[in-house]
């Protein structure tokens, strides 16, 4: 038996009154998720358990199949696990955001957290900088993809409050900077980091090409490394994982998947959707499951463009989805789940903790639902419903049931 998890990330969203009060996956054309909707056990899951918030570690680990209310220490340790940066027991990881912050004082607004989507290479060379200007006693800094990238405070503090920037776009940043024991540290280090980014050549060059920059850290997301049982072990497979995202590859280092790089991934609507299809499906040939992550679709919903959405949905659905359909057409021994880690509402350009819509089809068992769409108004309609969706894992490898029926 093969498995397949189709992870599009925040595809979920609220009605929007520009689309007829439809969802941008009710208004998406996504011919293959429907026909998975129509054949497979199809419902809402409970990704984000009560009382964590509604972030990509949270649902994304749920769906991985580890609880998070017994395994979650905070995300930037996955993000650790996958650029290869270890972390001692006392160690603390913190996400190390490149954003453009308008204004100053009590008026500086998050304008954007991915500083204009900042390359990875331009990215890197302001790390490198920051690493040789404020790292030391404690304090090492490492690039990451894009915007984002790691912070690490050796023997250091976890406890304060921190915020997601792009859960405050658009918004005054001052009632959302660290606080807490260990914030000053953090508020010195972004504050540091403005000087430097301020002439810093990247952002000069950025500049003069009319692109947005740089103009502080942002850190947030701290934890201590996790402790996961590798899935590998637990269900004993093999596996692998395709993203362009750090926090997905490493929720794959703990649970002992390896890493699929594919070409031309971006983690934008640029992404390289045939890639993820096809690369996923030819993992198989030697693995037992692939977990293919698109961030298009979470990233749409940040910058709160329903249109750009849609885009993507219909990719993913088109080049992502229906590249595995095809290419899994020969075969009657495997299992597709197909769901999103969490809503992004276009409306508050982030995340929220409501159900999403799932599907756990299986070549050999096939329903008949139907004439229904994958969204989020006919899941509910169904009255199928995964309480703990940590468990869908369970019925994906397994093939028994881990959710009611209504």
């Amino acid at each position: 038996m093969k498995y397949i998890i189709l992870q599009g990330d925040g595809m979920a969203d609220y009605p929007i009154e520009a689309l007829g009060n439809k969802t941008p996956l009710q208004a998406a054309r996504t011919p293959n998720m429907d026909w998975l909707a129509r054949h497979g056990v199809y419902g809402i899951a409970h990704v984000i358990p009560k009382g964590f918030p509604p972030g990509s570690d949270v649902g994304n680990m749920s769906i991985m199949g580890y609880d998070p209310a017994v395994y979650h220490t905070g995300r930037s340790p996955l993000e650790a696990a996958s650029m290869g940066v270890a972390l001692g027991p006392k160690d603390i990881a913190f996400r190390c955001n490149l954003v453009t912050v308008a204004g100053s004082g009590a008026e500086a607004t998050m304008e954007d957290f991915t500083s204009g989507h900042i390359t990875t290479d331009e990215a890197a060379e302001i790390i490198r900088d920051l690493e040789r200007e404020l790292g030391g006693a404690g304090i090492e800094f490492f690039p990451g993809v894009s915007y984002r990238h790691l912070m690490v405070w050796r023997d250091g503090m976890e406890k304060m409050a921190t915020t997601p920037p792009h859960d405050i776009t658009d918004q005054k940043t001052a009632d959302y900077l660290p606080k807490g024991e260990g914030a000053e540290c953090l508020l010195k280090l972004m504050a540091a980091s403005q000087t430097l980014l301020a002439q810093h050549p990247i952002n000069l060059k950025r500049k003069a090409s009319g692109q947005r920059q740089a103009t502080t850290i942002w850190l947030w997301g701290q934890g201590r490394a996790p402790q996961l049982p590798p899935l590998t072990e637990r269900f004993g497979i093999t596996g692998g994982v395709i993203s362009a995202v750090d926090i997905i590859h490493g929720l794959g280092v703990y649970a002992g998947l390896e890493r699929i790089d594919v070409p031309g991934i971006t983690g934008f609507l640029d992404t390289n959707y045939i890639g993820k299809g096809e690369y996923g499906v030819r993992s198989l040939e030697k693995n037992d499951l692939v977990f293919i992550h698109v961030e298009a679709t979470d990233e749409a919903g940040h910058m709160g463009d329903w249109k750009a959405k849609i885009q993507a949905l219909e990719d993913f659905d088109e080049k992502v989805v229906g590249t595995v359909l095809k290419g899994m057409s020969q075969r009657q021994d495997y299992r597709i789940l197909l769901m999103p880690d969490h809503p992004t509402a276009c409306a508050l350009k982030t995340h929220v903790s409501e159900p999403v819509p799932f599907v756990l089809y299986s070549s050999q068992e096939t329903r008949d639902n139907g004439p229904v769409g994958y969204n989020e108004t006919d899941a509910l309609k169904t009255g199928v419903v995964a309480e703990q969706a940590y468990r869908l894992m369970e019925s994906l490898i397994e093939g028994r049931p881990t959710w009611t029926e209504i």
